[in-house]
């Protein structure tokens, strides 16, 4: 193959994974509705213990087939079991009773402020340098969570303040997970990371959902198909195509199409769910978005001349 061929084959190759992820964040966005649905006969932790159960099995599999090697090493159970508790029992709960108080598309808005916790934290913790043009990121994005939240302010009491509660527990127990797991990220191929704390969480939830048990006249087709799309095309295909977007494309350019998740979620809140929300909080959700946009690009750079620095 000479260059202007392989260049060609990268060249499609990133459109593909373009595609793709442009794909899965669609298939995001339908996964809160289906969760919304399968919580009218589940209760949260029930949902995210069938969830992984599911996905776990699939992931055993291939993970024997494909990867191979060894699972969780005896000294590092105390530290899969804090992270299964912080990022995924508490962060999941938190997510799926949100839904209760807020439509799921203020539920995402708030959850892409995530990467930019992740800048403020490493630049408490780590005295990471951050760009100007990240800090003014994360200063309009704290403009236009204040418009979302703001115009709530008369039924703030009246139930939507737990509901934003919740999902800012999500963006923090989601980074304290994050820099919780980086240490096992260099033990631990990412296939065996997964398996691993879905098997803690498995473990821990197991009485739970035995006690919380549906009813049989409860557990319909539609229930069932409902959490096959959750783990089976949610969970494992989006994960299988985020891994390699990450390798393709790179984790600045496939964190970025997570941070369109609200526009997804958004969309199909109104169609399915008859979920609206108010143009001021569609405004703040889009100065969410594009802060969250710079900020992220910025993220990337750093990253990329600290390792260019340490080559």
């Amino acid at each position: 193959m000479n260059k202007l061929d392989g260049e060609n084959s990268n060249k499609r190759e990133r459109n593909v994974m373009y595609a793709l992820m442009s794909f899965v964040v669609i298939l995001w966005g339908i996964g809160f509705t289906v969760v919304k649905f399968t919580l009218e006969t589940l209760d949260p932790l029930s949902v995210l213990f069938y969830r992984y159960l599911i996905v776990f099995c699939l992931l055993v599999i291939y993970k024997k087939i494909k990867v191979g090697g060894g699972f969780i090493k005896k000294e590092d159970i105390p530290l899969y079991i804090v992270c299964a508790i912080v990022g995924d029992i508490i962060y999941f709960y938190s997510e799926y009773t949100a839904m209760d108080y807020l439509p799921v598309s203020l539920i995402s808005i708030i959850l892409t402020l995530t990467p930019m916790l992740s800048v403020v934290t490493e630049r408490v913790l780590y005295k990471t340098k951050t760009s100007l043009k990240a800090v003014i990121g994360i200063i309009i994005c704290v403009v236009g969570v204040a418009l979302i939240i703001g115009v709530d302010f008369e039924v703030l009491l009246q139930g939507r303040l737990i509901g934003y509660i919740l999902a800012f527990v999500c963006v923090f127990t989601y980074n304290v997970w994050n820099f919780m797991t980086a240490s096992l990220h260099e033990k631990y191929d990412t296939i065996t990371l997964m398996l691993n704390q879905m098997f803690c969480v498995i473990i821990l939830l197991l009485p739970y959902a035995i006690y919380n048990l549906p009813e049989a006249s409860e557990v319909t087709s539609t229930l069932v198909w409902q959490m096959v799309f959750l783990a089976v095309i949610n969970s494992g295909f989006s994960f299988f195509v985020t891994a390699r977007a990450l390798h393709i494309l790179g984790p600045t350019t496939t964190t970025l199409f997570a941070n369109f998740l609200p526009v997804t979620t958004t969309i199909f809140g109104w169609l399915i769910l008859n979920e609206t929300i108010s143009p001021v909080q569609m405004l703040g959700g889009i100065i969410v978005i594009l802060s969250g946009y710079i900020v992220i690009k910025e993220k990337g750079k750093s990253e990329r001349i600290i390792f260019n620095k340490k080559r």
